[in-house]
């Protein structure tokens, strides 16, 4: 067992963000960690517990930089660390949040740190990876953002109405009655980002608009920031579609899960063809997401885990 006799952060971060995340670390690094008073105590296999020294030195010396250091922080540097990119952690900083309406939100990981620049950078951003990664959630926060800073005039949300492996049948109701449950995702991240009054009343004065894909066939999207999400089950036609809908000033992000495509055909999925055809993009900015980045229950990064085993063995 290996003991670290002083603070090597603050002792508000040593105490206070440090236990917060203890446990999720110690799972990371795969060792056994304790807090006793201004010790941490580290107890496992020697290669390990030396990276784990490592990694809470890197700590220290990006909080004696003057860098505070925030929950996600934590997970952020072990991410950079363990891709082997010590040095990247030289230049690393904490990265601000995004302040909205109800409440601030930041990167959990490397990717998703990547994915938020990204959207920033490039007008065409693809979200790939597996469910609970952040992909339509943090490109939801993005939007509110773009819409706060008036960058964009509105927010436009959209995802193929295809059931996943359900056969719905005859849907009661009006349009929208009828469309909403495919839809519901979408409503479930603004809602949790945003003032349900103010979110209403956006909704209602068309600045957000939330639509099935088909209904944005032959439109210019101008100064718009669009979200194509579940695009694993869009067809090509579909995809070619959304991606000619753009317009002056606009920003489309579009993410996929390509584990879960509920099309009749999973390799003519949409989304499967454009990564292969405008991959060569400089314009366009692909973030892959993987196991490390889900945000859920601890149990789904588990369950991903377990199915990617499954399916990439014999049957």
């Amino acid at each position: 067992m290996e003991k670290i006799t002083r603070p090597l952060m603050s002792d508000s971060v040593f105490s206070g963000v440090l236990d917060r995340n203890l446990k999720k670390l110690a799972s990371r690094l795969g060792i056994s960690l304790a807090l006793r008073g201004d010790q941490l105590l580290i107890d496992g296999e020697a290669k390990r517990v030396a990276f784990a020294k490592l990694y809470f030195e890197k700590l220290h010396e990006l909080e004696a930089k003057g860098h505070r250091l925030r929950e996600e922080d934590f997970l952020i540097a072990l991410d950079i660390l363990e891709e082997g990119k010590a040095a990247g952690l030289e230049s690393y900083a904490p990265s601000e949040p995004l302040n909205l309406s109800r409440k601030s939100v930041a990167p959990k990981s490397l990717n998703q740190k990547a994915y938020i620049q990204a959207i920033k950078d490039h007008d065409l951003v693809f979200g790939i990876g597996p469910a609970g990664t952040g992909k339509t959630y943090l490109a939801m926060a993005m939007a509110l953002s773009f819409l706060q800073n008036k960058a964009v005039n509105r927010i436009i949300l959209t995802r193929p109405a295809v059931e996943a492996g359900e056969k719905l049948g005859f849907l009661p109701g009006d349009l929208t009655q009828k469309i909403n449950p495919y839809l519901r995702p979408l409503y479930d991240a603004l809602f949790d980002l945003s003032q349900y009054d103010q979110a209403t009343r956006l909704i209602e004065k068309g600045i957000i608009e939330i639509a099935p894909l088909a209904f944005m066939r032959g439109r210019t999207l101008n100064s718009a920031f669009i979200i194509l999400d579940e695009a694993q089950n869009t067809t090509r036609e579909q995809m070619k579609m959304i991606l000619t809908r753009a317009g002056f000033d606009s920003k489309l992000v579009i993410t996929a899960d390509i584990t879960q495509i509920d099309l009749p055909n999973p390799r003519k999925s949409g989304v499967l063809q454009a990564i292969k055809i405008l991959a060569r993009l400089d314009e366009v900015s692909f973030i892959r997401f993987n196991d490390r980045d889900v945000v859920r229950h601890p149990l789904v990064q588990k369950i991903i885990q377990a199915y990617q085993k499954a399916e990439s063995g014999p049957d």
